[in-house]
């Protein structure tokens, strides 16, 4: 199981966990969040304590993903697979993203 801490405008959203490799994911909001009068990550996630469940990686989370060339070579350089999704999520953690949306390892 593999997990990334969510954050919105620098401040905790949420986590979401990879349950199995390669499918099986969760994006459940931090209780402190859903109270906070912050906006929902997403459109497609918005504010709920129930968690969002899906086979495959949320689209949302998968358009911060870098395409084409970039992809290709971030995934050689890292020995990603480039259909490692999470595991690209995973890699790109802690680094710039675009928007108020960014991602982190869990505990930092």
């Amino acid at each position: 199981m593999r997990q990334l801490e969510v954050y919105m405008n620098d401040r905790k959203a949420g986590v979401l966990t990879e349950q199995h490799p390669g499918k099986g994911y969760v994006f459940q909001y931090d209780i402190d969040y859903l109270s906070s009068d912050s906006p929902s990550v997403s459109v497609t996630l918005p504010k709920s304590k129930v968690a969002f469940e899906s086979d495959l990686l949320f689209p949302f989370f998968t358009n911060m993903l870098p395409e084409g060339a970039n992809r290709k070579v971030i995934c050689r350089s890292l020995r990603i697979d480039e259909n490692d999704f999470f595991g690209l999520l995973s890699a790109m953690a802690g680094k710039d993203f675009i928007g108020a949306v960014h991602i982190e390892p869990v505990g930092i």
